[in-house]
């Protein structure tokens, strides 16, 4: 079935229940056997609403209906996807009544699953896990809509944390009213939105050059960027780098989103930037701590955050590719582990340590008490990459797709507006650290990408090969693993100083 917004057909003054109805789903690519699943979705949605009229119910009784129902036992969000798409065909192709558009996933207030609490017994151990193939609701509409409990009226769930970056305003954030004939940010934040997500931008760069193209907007008064130009653009940039002082690969980055907006959104030459002088990244060295120091910090760690710290020093993954870890991509037999979408959406395999295979398994043991749990609430569905929930309509309720560090809780998808189980937060390993490093009395600046410098370093220091060290980081260029070469302990470039001769 297609979904999204759809231009309303003429009203239908009388129609005809249900065949009517049927023949609009049919030429809409409805299969044979979903229909009847399409009838009793309307049919329970009348049925909420006793005593009015239908034509007068709308986009908000719809959009109450579908948050009371995600909170039912039994209901997935699969299930109300179809009920949305049910009404939606309803109303606005058999009946000709256009819709309110449909409320953005930031905007649209659902009734969240019950949140399972750090601390019970499935967490204890280890949060976070996929889930398997839902269970398939068969029988006749009556049947299938029978075991629902009566409808609760659903509450506004708060917000998700917006996610922020250093050093510019939230992009998600309340825009504070344009002067008359000014820019139209919501209009503006929808359409550069549409395009980032159309060119498969990650939802981090969407939320970072969104934040970048409203902070330009506020800098110029609200004027509309289209009225903008090529000396406006310089004074935005210098105004970064002369009284905000940002740091030179932070201008760079509101340079890309500026320009995106303009090559992209506005669709508008700004002219040549080449004469612009653009902030030279300094060099600077990593920060490598000794295995002293990275044994005082691990063993200061404890339970999840003690294994995701030996697996970020024993494997050299960044934090979100460990943290994004499935499953079925820690290959035991093999004694590695395989890293998808890494940096650049490049896959490539680290080593499993012979050390950590037992601890792992364990994990996993309690990492599946999670999953069934969750599935026993119909809440194992888990995000998926691209478009593979599509292509393979089972594999979100999958265990080899879950998660093998989940986090504590349900939270809400930012654009899909699905309610399910994430990954474990960095922010929940950068604290985590931090406390260990404190604890420690370590006075370097360790963080818990210190584990992978550190990775590279020893291996370096151990004759491990230059180019063996590039693919397990997995960079593009051996001239960025050859920064390791400068930190080793033997001093820059592998030199003995000539003092220790004397």
């Amino acid at each position: 079935m297609p979904q999204g917004s759809r231009a309303a057909a003429p009203f239908n003054p009388s129609p005809s229940w249900p065949g009517g109805y049927e023949k609009v789903l049919r030429e809409a690519g409805a299969q044979e056997k979903t229909i009847p699943y399409y009838l009793g979705w309307v049919r329970l949605f009348f049925a909420e609403n006793p005593g009015r009229q239908r034509r007068d119910l709308g986009r908000p009784e719809i959009e109450g209906f579908l948050g009371a129902l995600l909170t039912r036992p039994g209901v997935t969000n699969w299930h109300v996807q179809q009920a949305r798409n049910a009404l939606e065909l309803y109303y606005e192709q058999f009946r000709g009544i256009a819709l309110g558009p449909r409320p953005d996933a930031t905007e649209r207030h659902v009734q969240s699953a019950p949140i399972v609490k750090p601390g019970t017994p499935e967490l204890a151990a280890l949060p976070g896990t996929r889930g398997t193939q839902p269970k398939r609701l068969a029988g006749s509409t009556q049947s299938l809509y029978g075991t629902l409990p009566p409808p609760v009226k659903p509450a506004a769930v708060a917000e998700r944390t917006p996610v922020r970056a250093v050093g510019r305003p939230d992009a998600a954030a309340p825009p504070a009213p344009p002067p008359s004939g000014g820019v139209n940010w919501r209009v503006l934040d929808a359409k550069a939105r549409e395009i980032l997500r159309m060119e498969h931008y990650s939802y981090r760069t969407e939320q970072t050059y969104l934040g970048w193209i409203r902070q330009y907007v506020v800098f110029h008064k609200w004027r509309k960027p289209s009225t903008l130009g090529g000396p406006d653009v310089h004074a935005f940039l210098r105004h970064l780098a002369v009284d905000k002082q940002v740091a030179a690969s932070t201008q760079n980055q509101a340079l890309n989103a500026v320009v995106f907006l303009y090559k992209k959104v506005i669709r508008k030459e700004i002219g040549d930037f080449s004469d612009f002088p653009r902030a030279r990244r300094g060099l600077r060295l990593p920060v490598v701590a000794s295995r002293t120091e990275i044994k005082a910090v691990i063993d200061r760690l404890e339970g999840r955050e003690r294994l995701i710290g030996r697996l970020l020093y024993g494997t050299g993954m960044r934090m979100n590719e460990c943290l994004g870890l499935r499953v079925q991509e820690i290959q035991f037999d093999q004694h590695r582990i395989v890293v998808r979408g890494g940096k650049g959406d490049k896959d490539r395999y680290v080593p499993l340590p012979t050390i950590l295979e037992t601890d792992l398994c364990e994990w996993l043991k309690r990492r599946r008490r999670l999953y069934d749990a969750d599935k026993e609430r119909n809440m194992h569905e888990v995000e998926m990459p691209g478009a593979l929930a599509q292509k393979y309509p089972n594999a979100p309720f999958a265990w080899g797709w879950q998660y093998v560090f989940p986090a504590d809780g349900y939270s809400t998808d930012p654009r899909s507006g699905h309610v399910r189980r994430h990954h474990l937060d960095e922010q929940w390993m950068q604290r985590a650290v931090q406390q260990a490093v404190q604890q420690a009395g370590l006075t370097i600046r360790f963080t818990p990408h210190c584990f992978r410098h550190s990775f590279a370093t020893h291996l370096l220091e151990a004759g491990q090969d230059i180019r063996t060290v590039q693919e397990l980081l997995g960079h593009a260029d051996v001239k960025t693993t050859m920064i390791y070469t400068h930190v080793l302990n033997k001093g820059p470039m592998g030199v003995v100083s000539p003092v220790d001769t004397l």
